[in-house]
C-alpha cells in the first residue's frame, strides 16, 4: 500500500523554478518534495536510490536531456513515475516522452494548484495531460481522408508488395493500359511523381 504522503522530485536548470516548485510542492499537505535537481547527470546520479514517487522532469536540460535522463531512470527505476514539465509543444518532444516511460505530460503554464492534482493523478495511476498537449495526441491518430479510389488503393497496395504494372494487370483483370491509367491518377492525386513516393506517402498517410 501506499504511503499518504508522495514523495516528488524535480529535475528542472531554471533556479527560479526549481525553487519555486519545491516550495509550493513542498508546503502543500500530503507532498513532500525534498530532492531537487539543476540536470540531468545529477538525477541520475541520485534518483535511484532515494524515496521518490513522483519526478517532475523539464526536456531543455544542459547536458543530457530530460527525455535521456527519463529514459535511463525508468530503466532503472520502473516503479518510478515521471510527469514531463516543459515548455516544448511539439509532437516529436510528446511521443518522444511518453515512448521512453513518461506517464504524463504538463506544459509549464500549469497552475500550481492543477500541478499538485496531476502529481495525485499520477500518483494514482493516471496520465495527466494539458489541454494542448491531449489535442495534439487526439490529431495524431486521425485518419487523413483517402482521396484515392477502392480500385486505385488496391492498385497502391500490390505496388506496395513489389508487383510491376502487368502482374497488377493480371491479378485485377484489367489491361496494363488502364492500370498506368490508375497510376497517373494515383500520382496527381498524391502530388508525387513516382511510384516510390506514392507508396512512402501512402503509408505515412494510412492509406495503405
Amino acid at each position: 500500500m501506499k504511503n499518504e504522503t508522495i514523495h516528488i522530485a524535480i529535475v528542472e536548470d531554471d533556479n527560479e523554478i526549481r525553487q519555486t516548485l519545491t516550495l509550493i510542492i513542498d508546503g502543500s499537505k500530503g507532498f513532500s518534495c525534498k530532492y531537487a535537481f539543476p540536470d540531468g547527470e545529477s538525477a541520475i546520479a541520485s534518483i535511484e536510490n532515494l524515496p521518490i514517487d513522483v519526478v517532475l522532469m523539464d526536456i531543455d536540460l544542459p547536458g543530457k536531456s530530460g527525455i535521456e535522463v527519463t529514459r535511463h531512470l525508468k530503466q532503472k527505476c520502473p516503479q518510478l513515475d515521471f510527469i514531463m514539465l516543459t515548455v516544448q509543444s511539439d509532437d516529436d518532444s510528446i511521443f518522444e516522452s511518453l515512448c521512453v516511460g513518461a506517464s504524463g505530460y504538463l506544459l509549464k503554464d500549469t497552475n500550481p494548484a492543477d500541478l499538485l492534482v496531476h502529481i495525485k493523478e499520477v500518483y494514482d495511476g493516471g496520465s495527466p495531460m494539458s489541454s494542448q498537449v491531449a489535442r495534439r495526441i487526439i490529431n495524431s491518430f486521425r485518419i487523413i481522408d483517402n482521396p484515392l479510389s477502392d480500385r486505385e488503393t488496391e492498385i497502391l497496395k500490390m505496388l506496395s508488395k513489389g508487383m510491376n504494372y502487368k502482374e497488377v494487370a493480371n491479378e485485377i483483370f484489367l489491361s496494363p493500359h488502364t492500370v498506368k491509367t490508375h497510376i497517373k491518377n494515383i500520382y496527381s492525386k498524391l502530388h508525387v511523381n513516382s511510384r516510390a513516393e506514392a507508396i512512402y506517402k501512402a503509408i505515412k498517410q494510412k492509406l495503405i
